[in-house]
Order: structure tokens, then sequence, then C-alpha cells
């Protein structure tokens, strides 16, 4: 595959462009030129880091000797993302690493997968090439943090309804379901799985 080609990993849609996305990359390299690849990436960042909406990046080795490469850079949104792929700074970029890099996998990450995602920049690579970067928890911990989320804020909101609301047990099931998940989503996506996820990291379940 192309440094160009890239496929989204879970299947889903483009995402909105009002959500983040994280594209990870992972490049099989030419061992004898870890000088020249090392400094065709740090190119690279340094050309996305001057577009609009870039949200910081990181790239790590596997090994000492391993010529696999894997690299990390997060936008806004869709529509700043789209406006560095599509630039001629970017074009002329992967040009330039073509004899560098003899394949290349790219993963575009949004949806539930990209709550656990760092938002920030990862450490920069030292001099030998080496960087420290986020590795997403297994799934049975996403889905543990993400019920933990969940169970209180719906509990909360169905004593909340049936107290307040008179007539809400007699809506037909479909539209009480409807009802619940317009408003619950929002809460969930933006308040409530963000601070669980940074608080579970803080207790070191993350």
């Amino acid at each position: 595959m192309s440094p160009e080609e890239s496929e989204n990993a879970f299947g889903q849609p483009q995402a909105s462009p009002s959500v983040p996305i994280t594209v990870s990359i992972t490049r099989a390299v030419d061992p004898d030129r870890i000088p020249d690849v090392t400094r065709w990436v740090q190119a690279g960042v340094n050309l996305a880091n001057r577009y609009p909406g870039f949200l910081g990046s990181g790239w790590v080795r596997q090994g000492a000797d391993s010529v696999h490469w894997h690299m990390l850079y997060r936008f806004a949104d869709a529509t700043l993302l789209e406006k560095w792929e599509s630039s001629a700074d970017r074009r002329a970029w992967l040009e330039g690493g073509r004899e560098l890099v003899r394949e290349s996998r790219v993963e575009k990450r949004t949806g539930i997968e990209g709550w656990f995602d760092q938002p920030q920049v990862l450490q920069a690579p030292d001099a030998d090439g080496q960087a420290s970067a986020t590795v997403a928890p297994p799934r049975w911990k996403q889905a543990t943090s993400i019920w933990l989320g969940f169970f209180p804020v719906n509990l909360a909101f169905t004593l909340l309804v049936t107290t307040l609301l008179p007539g809400w047990n007699d809506l037909a099931t479909a539209l009480k379901v409807l009802l619940t998940t317009v408003v619950l989503t929002p809460i969930m996506a933006y308040w409530v799985l963000p601070g669980v996820t940074r608080l579970l990291r803080r207790i070191g379940f993350l």
C-alpha cells in the first residue's frame, strides 16, 4: 500500500467535520537509510504543524533493529485534515520519501476508539529516533470505562424524568428510548466519557 492510501480501520463512515481524527501510520523503511528516514519523518511533522487544526503528533520504532515505524498525528476535524492531506506541501513531502518507504498502512481512527486517544503531542523522538507513544487500552477496559460513565448517567436521567415528568411511563417504549438517547448521547460524548477516561488514567486503569 502506498503512503497516500488510507482506510477506516473500524469500517465506519467518514467522521463529521466537528470530530477530531487521529491518523495512525505504519511504514516499513529501508534499514540502511535510517538517518534519512528520521529527517524525512521530522520534516513531515514540521510541515503539518503549520496547518490549522493540527493537534500534535509522535512517532516510534518497534525496536532498534526493526524496519517498522509507527506514527500518529491528529487534526481537529475532517475538513482541516483534508486540507493537509490534499496540500501541495504534503504531496511534495510524500514524493521525497518514496525511495525511503517500502510500504505503508494508514488508519483513520474516529468514534469510540478516539475517546481513548491522547489529544496532546507525543514525546518527541530522541537522538536515536526513539519516542514514546500512547497505546489504546484493551477493549474490555474501554467497555468498562463506557459502562462506568453510562450507568450513573442513565440511572440519574431515569429517576429524574420518572419523578418530574408526569406521564413519562405512559409513553411508548420506542419514544422513551429515542428521547433518552437523544439527551444522553451528547452528554456522554462531550462530558462524561472524557471525564471518566481522565480519572481512570490518573488511577492507572487506562
